[in-house]
């Protein structure tokens, strides 16, 4: 039996819509080759349904701090049939690399904040009890 498959297609004001993501996001998604757009006559972007998850992944990858390069990366080594490097397996290669040096980075952040946060305990304490002090 023959089934036939719907594809739902989306303006970029549903897009934005379903997402909460700016359109102003969405075209700079585009630009920089995270997402793909069809034009109709009139030159307005429509949008497979499938780019709502595309960009909810954005979303996230960006909330880690990643940079739109680095999620292009991740986009292509997940979807090998899209990326441009022949070799999957050393593109993947230099993709753990990246999140290597991502992760050292975080843990170097974390660090800082550690640190910031127990000197800032130690003066808010020392603050504190000479507060006391001088109240007794």
């Amino acid at each position: 039996m023959l089934q036939i498959c719907e594809v739902i297609v989306l303006k970029i004001g549903k897009v934005r819509k379903i997402t909460g993501v700016s359109a102003r996001s969405i075209r700079y998604y585009e630009e920089k080759g995270l997402i793909k757009a069809s034009r109709q006559e009139n030159n307005y972007r429509e949008y497979d349904e499938k780019v709502i998850d595309s960009i909810n992944a954005i979303q996230l990858y960006l909330g880690l701090g990643l940079t739109t390069e680095q999620i292009r990366d991740i986009i292509f080594c997940k979807y090998p049939e899209h990326q441009e490097h022949k070799d999957k397996d050393v593109y993947c290669e230099e993709l753990l690399l990246m999140y290597q040096s991502k992760m050292h980075e975080i843990n170097q952040q974390i660090a800082a904040l550690t640190e910031a946060k127990f000197n800032l305990a130690e003066k808010i304490n020392q603050m504190v009890q000479k507060r006391e002090e001088e109240n007794e």
